[in-house]
């Protein structure tokens, strides 16, 4: 149950007011409840009051324990700082907006596990904040603390949200896991269909989902494409996913793993289909919500991995005088392009270096996942002795790449029993733990100053 503020009470009955103003004709007729319509809401609305963004409540009371208008900017500085991009005063204040919410369901998961008596053990949440330190400053993990300040945030609110996590999977391990089943034949039958499956194409998914109802659809359209305006500037897919997915995949940055698009519903299938690696995808609504999806890879159904190839490559490199004219410095990348041109396989390449005064570099163990993507296609496209096309820029260079040689991996064979039982698993602790969020949520006092 909510319990709403008296300003909140105060809105309402001026709205009513106006609505006894209104001629008979302007009046809304409800539709009969269907199962695409529960609620049996009419198509044509009258919304009283006006909407203030600006005015909306800014804090929360969960249970007793407040949320500040602090916990709110020091959550926003942690999000805002791991994207380079500008934010709006109205982005700003969605992304408040957001973060309370966050902040509430973080607070109801904290609140239900020490209720149980199984809390987030405090050494286990200060392990998990040292690892992160020595993870981002290395031999200076107290530099965490400085670094968190300096952005304005606090070592205590990225802790708070550690707790947040680990408290929900002691909810999860108690309340949800052991009553989980899969039974032999669904992993078997699973095994069967992936073998049925071998070389159609799986997918390496990540998704941002936020849940929506008839209410607060509109709402969540805005805030998925603002998520989207900044990932697509270069923000974090992983921080975004940790900070805003809904679905119990945040806390490992929203990785799906390795899927099939049989195992998605339709919609998201459908976007994924006409992916490549490393594009962005929403959002998309599905029922229950809206996701974002970003595809970091692609392979075939238990068939070898191209980009687990070990590759033994050439790079043949130019530079330039400091001084160089635009038309000096085409001039040396185009007679650069017809020597390439004339090598006659990697024994050749040395030849660069008397030439051209090339540099000639040779690495006999690269993995072809460890190149850029657009890199990666053109040399795992190449024949032995063939060269890329050139790149690079003015400052750092032209260069090529040259396929001396190439290990391909032996066929994946199938996962095992054990992995595919895991995965079932998860997918339904995934769905049971959405319904037990929503129903502390219903069972949640909060109050909103």
């Amino acid at each position: 149950m909510k319990v709403f503020s008296k300003s909140c009470a105060a809105v309402l009955a001026a709205g009513l007011m106006g609505f006894a103003a209104l001629p008979i004709g302007a009046q809304t007729q409800s539709a009969p409840a269907t199962a695409a319509n529960p609620f049996g809401l009419p198509d044509n609305l009258t919304i009283f009051g006006e909407e203030k963004p600006g005015e909306r409540s800014a804090t929360a009371v969960i249970n007793g324990y407040v949320v500040t208008r602090t916990d709110i900017n020091q959550r926003v500085a942690l999000l805002t700082s791991a994207s380079d991009n500008e934010f709006s005063e109205d982005d700003l204040a969605r992304l408040r907006v957001q973060i309370l919410r966050n902040l509430i369901d973080e607070t109801i998961k904290i609140q239900a596990a020490q209720a149980l008596e199984i809390p987030a053990e405090r050494a286990r949440v200060e392990e998990t904040y040292n690892q992160l330190a020595a993870q981002n400053f290395g031999q200076n993990p107290e530099r965490m603390g400085e670094y968190l300040e300096s952005i304005g945030s606090s070592p205590n609110a990225l802790k708070r949200q550690i707790e947040g996590e680990l408290a929900w999977e002691n909810l999860l391990r108690r309340n949800i896991t052991p009553f989980v089943n899969v039974s032999a034949e669904e992993v078997n039958d699973v095994l069967k269909r992936l073998e049925e499956a071998r070389g159609t194409e799986e997918y390496r998914l990540s998704e941002i989902w936020l849940p929506s109802t008839l209410e607060n659809r509109q709402t969540v359209i805005q805030n998925a494409q603002q998520i989207m305006e900044q990932l697509s500037a270069g923000g974090s897919f992983v921080a975004y996913a940790r900070q805003y997915s809904q679905a119990s995949t945040a806390v490992v940055g929203g990785d799906l793993g390795w899927i099939r698009l049989g195992q998605l519903p339709a919609d998201l299938a459908t976007a994924a289909r006409q992916m490549q690696p490393g594009q962005l995808s929403g959002p998309i609504e599905i029922p229950g919500g809206f996701s974002i999806l970003y595809l970091t890879n692609k392979r075939q159904v238990l068939m070898a991995d191209p980009n687990n190839a070990v590759l033994n490559l050439k790079q043949i490199a130019i530079s330039f005088e400091p001084d160089a004219t635009q038309e000096e410095a085409e001039a040396k990348v185009v007679q650069f392009g017809e020597f390439i041109n004339t090598l006659r396989g990697c024994a050749d390449a040395g030849r660069a270096q008397g030439v051209l005064g090339a540099t000639v570099v040779e690495n006999n163990q690269i993995q072809a996942s460890r190149l850029p993507d657009q890199l990666r296609n053109m040399v795992l496209n190449l024949q032995i002795g063939q060269t890329t096309r050139p790149f690079g820029s003015p400052q750092d260079g032209v260069r090529v790449l040259m396929l001396c040689g190439r290990d391909d991996p032996q066929d994946a064979g199938a996962p095992t029993f054990e992995q595919v039982m895991r995965q079932i698993e998860e997918e339904r602790i995934d769905k049971r733990a959405q319904r037990y969020l929503r129903d502390l949520r219903n069972d949640a006092y909060i109050e909103y100053n």
